[in-house]
């Protein structure tokens, strides 16, 4: 049995429609649902919830906080996802990056564009994607999303095309 750490931080990919404010909130995590409709026989996910933010309200100290809980399960030596809003998610991969320069595993960051549920979402695609990505790329920190899969540091959003694109 392999083991992945999934960490979660928020973002599109966790929202969920209030009714009663008219709004789309990060408001609770709806990962683990998600989880058990994947056919992962030889795969144990272990869900570590961190925060649930939108990633435009993530600070410095919302990083630190992640890279502070990332090294409580670094040295367990297992693949980690984290679910991350796309807006700043190629920066938090970056700061992840020069926190753990010597990494002994992949660290890949994923979300969506339309939250988990929602018709036309991408979420399930990419945190299936993430999880195997996690199982197979060498370490570093990655961006894993719409079939796609950058180094943190080449990785940024392209708002017109609706997905990330490699920096030139």
């Amino acid at each position: 049995m392999r083991t992945i750490y999934v960490v979660t931080t928020g973002g599109t990919i966790e929202k969920r429609y209030s009714e009663q404010e008219g709004a789309v909130l990060n408001d609770g995590s709806k990962i683990g649902q998600y989880l058990e409709r994947l056919r992962l026989p030889d795969t144990d996910v272990q869900v570590v919830p961190l925060m649930n933010k939108d990633s435009l309200e993530m600070t410095a100290e919302d990083r630190a906080e992640l890279v502070a809980r990332l090294a409580t399960l670094l040295p367990e030596k297992h693949p980690i996802v984290i679910t991350h809003g796309t807006d700043t998610m190629a920066e938090t991969g970056r700061y992840i990056q020069r926190a753990f320069p010597q990494l002994a595993v992949p660290v890949v960051l994923t979300g969506a564009m339309r939250p988990l549920g929602f018709e036309g979402s991408d979420g399930l695609q990419n945190l299936t994607e993430s999880l195997l990505a996690a199982r197979l790329l060498a370490p570093g920190v990655y961006i894993a999303i719409h079939g796609q899969v950058f180094p943190a540091d080449r990785a940024e959003k392209d708002r017109s095309l609706g997905t990330f694109v490699a920096k030139p």
